[in-house]
């Protein structure tokens, strides 16, 4: 790991929702530190409609966001990735490609807010508790003192951030 910005990447199947949040959690309060990135191992192709207005309702620039493929991720030219988060249990299961960088990777489940059905505000509150988890988890992960933890003692610490019982504990 360099002295330069952490390159991170979250992973999702669908790369809509949850990995769209992460990132954009992730850029605004990790800035300077981490440089977030999104992907699919089957991309939607378009941003869930309900994860741009969350994103916008909480003063975000959506128009950075897309979904796309994790092949971009493992091509020539791809960012060296240092962190690699699933955040939702279907691609934890998936056989990824090969990263460049040989990136650490941990799961950080998060139910899918896409899947959420009934009124808007039930929607509506599905996606807030998606972020919410997220926000937790990687305000968590970004005040760990990475640069001065060895590798096992980082892996440990993932993991225990993806349990969501643990993350508890630990704020």
């Amino acid at each position: 790991m360099s002295d330069t910005a952490f390159n991170v990447l979250f992973l999702c199947t669908g790369n809509s929702a949850r990995s769209i949040i992460a990132e954009a959690i992730l850029n605004r309060i990790g800035q300077g530190t981490f440089r977030a990135h999104s992907t699919g191992s089957q991309p939607k192709g378009e941003v869930n409609p309900h994860t741009l207005a969350l994103l916008r309702g909480l003063d975000y620039d959506t128009s950075v966001f897309r979904s796309k493929s994790w092949s971009e991720f493992a091509a020539p030219g791809a960012p060296s990735l240092d962190f690699i988060f699933t955040v939702c249990d279907n691609a934890a299961g998936e056989a990824c490609p090969l990263w460049p960088g040989q990136p650490m990777t941990a799961h950080w489940g998060i139910p899918d807010p896409a899947e959420a059905r009934g009124s808007a505000a039930d929607i509506a509150m599905a996606f807030t508790e998606a972020y919410r988890m997220l926000e937790r988890r990687i305000a968590i992960f970004s005040a760990l003192p990475i640069r001065s933890l060895d590798k096992l003692s980082l892996q440990a610490k993932f993991k225990d951030i993806g349990r969501l019982e643990a993350a508890k504990e630990m704020t």
